[in-house]
């Protein structure tokens, strides 16, 4: 038996746990000094660098001292809870990573539960101690207090604490003292952090993720819980439903460092990677034939929030995109469905349409944006909330909501909040900050970011995290201004945009293409208008004093993905193609909007 340690590492956002995890690589000698480090070897798809968070979990595996530590990076936003569930599983203790500043931030709670429910053991590691007003000892106590209101047994509550810098390469048991390796994470790791059991017996094992190679298909990734797979071995698929599959594995890959060893058997404890069953989803049992015992799935949260998924039928459709039709997009959605989940896709009433469900914003908008960067073109609605109707009561998910700004514009933020049907728990003031915390309904916090970031002047710091379903709190105001819709199709002018500027803010460039029912702005009152943004400039020969004046185009405001989610309304959809995001009406024809509002 080769002495093995499974650990996840869980962390709020940014507090440096995909930097840990490459030093700790390092401090392995996978790769040699100099050669990519820094460069967050860990978050390797383009998106996930460039927004400076993890996405998908992965695992890797370093050997010292004899030991093979097999690592899971986590992400931290709970939006990918679906990720981090199914990750602990495999492991037998966590690194809780906590900033020397911040302190525990929502989502680390949200993970740290998870983890201390499943009875893993922690070792608290304060990252960022060189940085300046940092205070670790308090953020100790912090800690402490977190796992104590999280009810953690009195073996979960005496947890190392370990001190250091990632960013600088170091770890020590005291902050005080500097060191120049990060050994002393490394010995706490093969001290403190249990032994996976050995259990004897027929094989067995959860499949927890799932990987894909073009060359071999799908391959099955999860821990033994008991007994040894061997190479050609015939084995048993369950499935959740009870029913049966009969599967022989092709090849053995156990994790070492950033890629797979071929391996003729693997044992209870170890993490393992399958080739050879096709038919598996996640949460499936793999046995020995003969003796078939299921092992208990993994429980996932549900999703709270759901939009429309459509293929694109604008006038610009087709011009910048390779899979247009609702058949790519059908087949696309199921695929992600294999790997992603915390996703449900159901076939909509209408027509080439589908309702996409999952945890948020957040976890819905990657999925857009990775499809957009597949060369996909599509059409969403705005995010609707779940309801669910618990015991004849109409209920709604609602969440926590922490907010960390100045504290001179407090009084603004919480008035918004309030009025998204927010209510203020705790308030409690660092310095010249405030941390504000609320119980607000999901559907107060679409569209909220903006404009916090707007009264704060972008100060502000916000994350939540799904709490429960309670009764509903009544309707909330939404966006009140309408929109500034295209008349006509064509190129946008700069005479026409600067001649409409008092009516409210454009989202446009001037020699932009539009098109008849786009959504070109934001009108400064409330109700729509339709305006003629391609009306150009009539020449005569005559010249005259006063009718040459240069047009002062003022800057369009541009919207991230996520921005244009949350700002549509109702009867709007968010044109998602490889190079650019247009909003526009459902309904591209003014006389036929006309129609269904007199209707209604």
């Amino acid at each position: 038996m080769q002495k093995i340690k499974n650990i996840a590492i869980i962390a709020h956002v940014d507090h440096g746990k995909t930097t840990l995890v490459d030093k700790m690589l390092l401090a392995g000698r996978l790769f040699r000094e100099n050669e990519n480090v820094g460069e967050l070897i860990m978050d390797n798809n383009d998106l996930e660098r460039e927004r400076g968070i993890t996405i998908l979990s992965k695992n890797v595996s370093i050997n010292y001292n004899g030991y093979k530590i097999n690592i899971i990076d986590t992400p931290g936003h709970a939006d990918f809870g679906g990720e981090v569930e199914r990750v602990l599983n495999m492991c037998d203790g966590v690194l809780l990573l906590v900033d020397a500043f911040e302190g525990p931030m929502p989502q680390t709670r949200f993970v740290l539960e998870k983890a201390l429910k499943l009875g893993l053991k922690p070792i608290v590691v304060i990252n960022k101690v060189d940085k300046p007003n940092c205070r670790p000892d308090e953020v100790q106590e912090e800690v402490f207090d977190l796992m104590f209101s999280l009810d953690a047994s009195e073996e979960q509550l005496d947890f190392p604490t370990i001190y250091g810098s990632a960013k600088q390469n170091w770890m020590s048991e005291d902050w005080h003292q500097l060191t120049n390796n990060i050994n002393a994470l490394l010995d706490a790791i093969v001290k403190y952090i249990p032994d996976p059991e050995t259990i004897l017996g027929p094989a067995q094992m959860l499949i927890t993720s799932l990987d894909y190679s073009p060359y071999v298909g799908r391959i099955a990734v999860g821990r033994v819980h008991r007994g040894v797979f061997r190479n050609n071995m015939d084995v048993a698929l369950l499935k959740q439903d009870g029913t049966v599959l009969k599967a022989k594995i092709k090849a053995l890959n156990t994790f070492t460092g950033l890629g797979r060893t071929p391996v003729e058997s693997v044992s209870s404890g170890d993490i393992c990677a399958i080739v050879g069953i096709e038919k598996f989803d996640i949460g499936d049992t793999l046995t020995d034939v003969d003796v078939q015992e299921a092992l208990k799935p993994i429980a996932i949260d549900e999703p709270t929030m759901s939009m429309t998924f459509t293929n694109n039928d604008s006038p610009f459709f087709g011009k910048e995109g390779k899979f247009v039709t609702s058949r790519h997009i059908h087949e696309r959605l199921l695929r992600e469905l294999d790997k992603n989940l915390a996703l449900r896709v159901e076939k909509s009433d209408k027509e080439d349409t589908w309702r996409v469900s999952g945890r948020g914003v957040l976890h819905l908008s990657v999925l857009i944006e990775t499809m957009r960067r597949e060369g996909y073109e599509l059409q969403v609605g705005q995010p609707q909330v779940i309801f669910k109707e618990i015991d004849g009561v109409k209920c709604e998910p609602v969440e926590q909501l922490t907010i960390n700004l100045p504290d001179e514009v407090s009084g603004r933020v919480i008035e918004m909040v309030a009025v998204r049907k927010g209510e203020l728990i705790n308030m409690e003031r660092k310095g010249d900050r405030v941390t504000l915390e609320f119980i607000i309904p999901s559907r107060g916090i679409i569209g909220l970011r903006n404009n916090v970031l707007t009264a704060t002047a972008g100060e502000a710091v916000m994350a939540h995290r799904f709490l429960e379903y309670q009764p509903y709190k009544g309707d909330l105001e939404r966006r009140t201004n309408g929109s500034i819709i295209a008349m006509e199709t064509g190129t946008a002018f700069a005479y026409a945009l600067d001649k409409l500027q008092d009516r409210g803010r454009f989202f446009i460039y001037p020699q932009e293409e539009v098109y008849a029912g786009q959504v070109v702005g934001e009108h400064c009152k409330e109700g729509d208008l339709v305006v003629n943004v391609t009306k150009s400039k009539k020449l005569t020969n005559m010249r005259a004093s006063g009718s040459d004046e240069k047009a002062r185009i003022i800057p369009p405001v541009i919207f991230s993905l996520e921005e244009a989610l949350e700002y549509i309304k109702e009867d709007e959809y968010v044109e998602v193609t490889p190079q650019s995001i247009r909003l526009r009406k459902i309904v591209l024809d003014e006389n036929e909007r006309k129609r269904i509002a007199k209707r209604e």
